[in-house]
């Protein structure tokens, strides 16, 4: 026991560059328009696709998720290795429980060793439909990137839409034992593309 204090008091004394992302988010529903009809989707802080995250290699991550809809809900961050943190990967009923409506969590996850673009998104039915975004882990301050700096950088998160409940759809197809409907468009940063005689695509 006296060793573990110690190599964790010299751990603590050493000066190091700590660096911590914080983000708070809500789980809610949005009204939204696609090929030419409405509908409420799951959104987090009422953005689709949701925020982007920006963080580091080997920074600490914390968000704290709030589900202000009547739904459970997790969190899966798509490609991140999980290293002693598997309870904050988000497939529900595997690594956490589900978010309860009314409740919080907070997922808490270091990016070690990892650079690129990821993807989170919901992890319990099909919420991930409306429910997800990107993670861009830049390279640690003074580190080049592998490649040629790059000039300009832009987030492309392709997706699906349905026109109908994507929840609806997937339990139909779990009732029948048939695949489910396929998609009514794919999108590009929740966009469907112009759709004649529409206000908005």
């Amino acid at each position: 026991m006296r060793l573990v204090a110690a190599a964790l008091e010299d751990f603590l004394r050493k000066p190091r560059e700590i660096y911590l992302h914080y983000f708070g988010d809500q789980v809610v529903l949005k009204n939204t328009t696609r090929l030419c009809a409405t509908k409420p989707i799951v959104t987090v802080n009422g953005k689709f696709p949701g925020p982007t995250l920006y963080a580091r290699e080997d920074d600490n991550v914390l968000v704290n998720v709030t589900n202000l809809i009547n739904d459970n809900v997790t969190i899966h961050w798509h490609g991140v290795k999980q290293l002693r943190t598997g309870w904050s990967d988000g497939p529900a009923y595997i690594t956490q429980c589900p978010i309860q409506p009314g409740r919080s969590y907070l997922y808490n996850f270091t990016l070690t060793g990892q650079r690129g673009t990821l993807l989170w998104h919901a992890h319990i039915s099909w919420l991930r439909s409306t429910m997800h975004g990107a993670i861009v882990i830049l390279p640690k301050k003074g580190v080049p990137y592998p490649f040629p700096k790059p000039d300009k950088q832009k987030v492309i998160v392709l997706g699906e839409w349905w026109k109908s409940d994507a929840e609806a759809v997937i339990n139909e197809a779990l009732q029948t034992g048939v695949a489910p409907n396929v998609s009514d468009a794919h999108t590009i940063n929740g966009h469907t593309g112009p759709v004649p005689n529409c206000s908005y695509g």
